[in-house]
């Protein structure tokens, strides 16, 4: 089953031609940071009339590079939501006007079911089911219980800052350009995570809960302090992911203890995190369990995914109708069977 992956959730105009939900013929994004930057973060309606401006002809690119034509794709996969109104609407418009001219089924799926998908992408063992999904990015930080492709429950969640966005918004208190998060990620290697004692989350008593309003909070008031003044750059960028990514391993640690997993996946934009990934295959090794990282370029926000999810939850759910409109608040909830 070929299927054409469009996804446009945020600031990424992506396509994708993926075979069986797995192998990825052509993966296709286009990133708008240079756009964005002198913003200092994503601005929504340039976003969507970039995506406007960039969708037609990264469709003809992924082909072309797939070497297939539109008319051999079995099935046009959309991400329907969460993200960016804007941005949605442009890639929704776009499968629905495919589909239509086509006479192509059309699924919509949730960007976040993509990510967790991410991990099945261009490799011959996937993630046995049941098994612990950890998703962070900019916009959400979940712990994710998945019996199945249809079979998911959002175990544990942020109550405030997702990890991504805490990791912007501390750069952006380091002075560093945007995107944040890559460059804070970098400034860390070169610098000490014991140097400073940043504060560690604690979840309510029977909670998978994270929270990292706190942690950006104490390191704001650290840098307006003397000694945060005088601190080196490296050290306060080394202290603070080391205390993000103890949570976070945390997190999956008392998951593992208190339910039954196969394996971890890591996804999201943060799951190419330098540190983190360190961390997890680490902590895999000492509890011999196995560990799925899709490589970066599956971890940032593509279209391959969407395929992906399109293709694995096809038998549970009919394709979905050309009324179809986006969601950017569509709950997390997978498809019923029919």
């Amino acid at each position: 089953m070929l299927i054409l992956g469009i996804e446009t959730s945020c600031d990424d105009t992506a396509t994708a031609l993926v075979r069986d939900g797995r192998d990825v013929l052509a993966s296709v994004s286009t990133n708008q940071d240079a756009f964005h930057a002198k913003y200092g973060g994503i601005v929504p309606e340039i976003a969507s009339r970039q995506h406007v401006a960039l969708l037609s002809a990264a469709v003809d690119d992924a082909l072309e590079r797939a070497e297939t034509r539109l008319a051999d794709v079995d099935a046009i996969a959309v991400t329907r939501g969460p993200g960016l109104i804007g941005s949605l609407v442009v890639g929704v418009a776009a499968a629905k006007a495919l589909a239509f001219a086509l006479n192509k089924p059309l699924y919509a799926v949730n960007h976040l079911h993509g990510h967790i998908f991410a991990a099945f992408l261009d490799r011959a063992e996937a993630p046995p089911y049941p098994f612990l999904a950890l998703l962070v990015s900019g916009g959400h930080s979940q712990l994710v219980d998945v019996r199945s492709a249809t079979e998911m429950r959002v175990i544990g969640r942020t109550r405030d800052d997702a990890a991504g966005e805490a990791y912007d918004k501390t750069a952006r208190l380091l002075g560093l350009g945007y995107p944040g998060g890559p460059q804070l990620d970098a400034l860390a290697q070169r610098g000490n995570p014991k140097a400073h004692a940043f504060p560690r989350h604690r979840p309510d008593a029977g909670s998978l809960d994270l929270s990292f309003s706190g942690l950006k909070t104490s390191v704001r008031y650290f840098l307006e302090s003397d000694e945060g003044r005088a601190a080196k750059p490296e050290d306060v960028a080394a202290s603070f992911q080391a205390a993000v990514v103890d949570v976070l391993i945390a997190r999956v640690t008392r998951a593992f203890d208190e339910g039954s997993y196969n394996a971890v996946v890591l996804s999201g934009g943060v799951a190419s995190n330098s540190a983190l990934q360190s961390a997890l295959r680490s902590w895999s090794e000492k509890r011999n369990i196995p560990a799925f990282i899709p490589p970066p370029k599956y971890c940032t926000d593509n279209a391959a995914m969407i395929a992906a999810v399109a293709y694995h939850q096809s038998d549970a759910t009919h394709a979905d109708p050309l009324t179809l409109s986006a969601n950017p608040n569509l709950p997390f909830a997978p498809p019923v069977s029919p």
